[in-house]
């Protein structure tokens, strides 16, 4: 997980790679839209394999931590 990085002084504090202001949100929509992994690569060449598989660990953890509901 250190291949995904938080500054509040980029990309309004999103998530992104390496500290690269390609945003964690832009690999994942790229995928949903049908793109390969491969063809991620190919879209972002500053990317590695792993850091697409970084993408895949960070939503997964995030949408595996359960929410607090406002009583």
């Amino acid at each position: 997980m250190n291949r995904i990085t938080i500054d509040p002084e980029q990309c309004g504090g999103r998530p992104c790679i390496r500290g690269m202001r390609i945003r964690v949100i832009d690999v994942l929509d790229l995928l949903g839209n049908g793109l390969t992994p491969q063809e991620v690569l190919e879209e972002l060449p500053d990317l590695e394999p792993e850091d697409v598989r970084a993408c895949f660990q960070y939503a997964s953890r995030k949408l595996n931590h359960p929410v607090l509901v406002p009583v």
